[in-house]
């Protein structure tokens, strides 16, 4: 654990809290409507810089990595009340300094309005991004549609 004023980072799994973490994807434009349990198997298959306040999770970024040669950077976030006091830089410094994410070959993201925050720390856009192909989900924790019971 390291500590920062009055906030401890960890990357312990059992130190990450999934309830809290859920309640904040769970809104967030990226995630809306994530069922905990996708988050609780989203941390189990991750490397998670998660950072406390008072015994209580804070912020996350979550790291989804061979931690050989690649890594996405995902779920990235910061309580509001606990913005404005540099723990996403110090997420993302803890991230970089990882022994386990060293000499990959590539290592992304996706943001919508922080790629200022993220080239501070390294991140370009795509060299090639018309290399770059997915398969997207949409509305993926959308409630499926409930038959009607009048027929």
């Amino acid at each position: 654990m390291n500590c920062r004023d009055d906030y401890t980072l960890s990357t312990e799994p059992e130190a990450q809290q999934p309830e809290r973490i859920h309640a904040y994807l769970a809104r967030s434009y990226w995630a809306s409507g994530i069922p905990l349990e996708t988050v609780r198997r989203s941390l189990a298959g991750s490397l998670c810089f998660g950072v406390f306040h008072a015994g209580l999770q804070v912020a996350l970024a979550r790291v989804v990595s061979d931690r050989a040669t690649f890594a996405y950077l995902c779920d990235v976030y910061v309580l509001e009340e606990h913005r404005g006091r540099g723990l996403a830089a110090w997420m993302l410094e803890a991230i970089a300094a990882h022994p386990e994410l060293q000499g990959l070959r590539r290592f992304i993201l996706a943001t919508r309005d922080a790629h200022g925050l993220y080239a501070r720390h390294g991140f370009e856009p795509l060299s090639r991004p018309q290399a770059f192909m997915e398969i997207l989900a949409k509305a993926s924790y959308a409630a499926p549609a409930q038959p009607d019971p009048k027929g």
